[in-house]
């Protein structure tokens, strides 16, 4: 017992003697001007936030402060903490540490939310269902995608540019699959569509566009509609397999970048957003961004097969 008490006397004495050594602004980084986070320390020897450190490095490979190059350090990809000064804080400024990882906790939990303020790349139409593999090399998306993984939505939202607007009043939620970083600190995401939305706000958040937005859903019908609409399904699925066996569609890269049709869903009505056979053909079909918009925006799944009918049956009768 005596041994335990004298190591509690040292460990009061370490933490007294630093405590006048130290002040918390001798534990602040450079960037953020708050108390160290996940502190890593670069090989020309400066210390920073982990998160404030990659944020600059997507700009520029070089040290904030003394302007050194980075680049092999960004091309390791790995970031040590500097365990350390993690230990002299934990030692002097316990409560204060605490107080700064509340604080992150809290940013990750309000960057988590899949309806207010998510994460809106501006780029492609995507659709459910369907890959959509992205080149990301500006900082701001940079950024977002490596939020989307901290935080572990592993999603962010999709949507064309519309003029007169920053964005498209419908896009789609992307899920990342997987990324393969580049030694320069761009990277190839692979992403695949799941939920469409409609955007109820726009916003912005450290240079990229946020939205709050609200899902759509097909709406569902039974009965003697429910009938009608099998019918219209067969009937269109039909069609889809003629056009993918017409001379002009035998195009190769079609199918090498989309693969082939997919199969029939049993349940048409399983999924909020129709069955995904309709959104790769949309997604292949040769029609205007704004029309596709028009298909993707409608909320009834028989207007949507009875658009694409129209449209096969007209492209049917072309010479091939």
């Amino acid at each position: 017992p005596l041994h335990n008490e004298e190591e509690t006397a040292a460990a009061k004495c370490t933490q007294t003697c630093l405590g006048e050594l130290l002040s918390i602004s001798d534990l602040e980084c450079s960037l953020c001007i708050r108390m160290f986070f996940e502190p890593v320390t670069t090989p020309c020897g400066h210390t920073f936030c982990k998160e404030c450190l990659e944020r600059c490095l997507d700009h520029r490979p070089n040290c904030p402060l003394c302007k050194q190059s980075l680049r092999e350090y960004l091309k390791a990809g790995s970031y040590s903490p500097t365990v350390l000064l993690q230990d002299i804080m934990l030692a002097t400024f316990p409560a204060q540490l605490a107080e700064r990882r509340e604080l992150h906790r809290a940013e990750m939990a309000e960057l988590s939310n899949l309806t207010k303020n998510i994460p809106i790349f501006v780029c492609t139409i995507s659709f459910p269902g369907i890959a959509c593999p992205l080149h990301v090399f500006e900082p701001r998306y940079r950024l977002m995608i490596r939020r989307c993984q901290e935080t572990g939505t592993r999603r962010f939202g999709m949507c064309i540019y519309e003029n007169g607007k920053s964005f498209s009043d419908y896009g789609c939620m992307l899920e990342i699959r997987q990324i393969e970083l580049l030694a320069d600190g761009r990277s190839l995401v692979d992403t695949i569509g799941r939920r469409r939305f409609r955007v109820l706000r726009r916003g912005h958040r450290d240079g990229y566009n946020t939205a709050d937005i609200e899902y759509l859903e097909d709406k569902k019908v039974a009965g003697e509609e429910l009938q009608e609409l099998q019918c219209l399904h067969e009937s269109t699925y039909h069609l889809a397999q003629r056009f993918c066996e017409h001379g002009d569609f035998a195009s190769r890269h079609i199918l090498m970048q989309h693969g082939p049709l997919p199969e029939k869903e049993e349940d048409i009505q399983a999924s909020a957003d129709g069955p995904t056979w309709c959104w790769w053909l949309i997604s292949i079909l040769p029609l205007d961004p704004s029309y596709q918009l028009n298909l993707f925006s409608t909320t009834s799944l028989h207007a949507r097969l009875t658009q694409l009918q129209r449209i096969l049956a007209a492209l049917l009768q072309q010479p091939p």
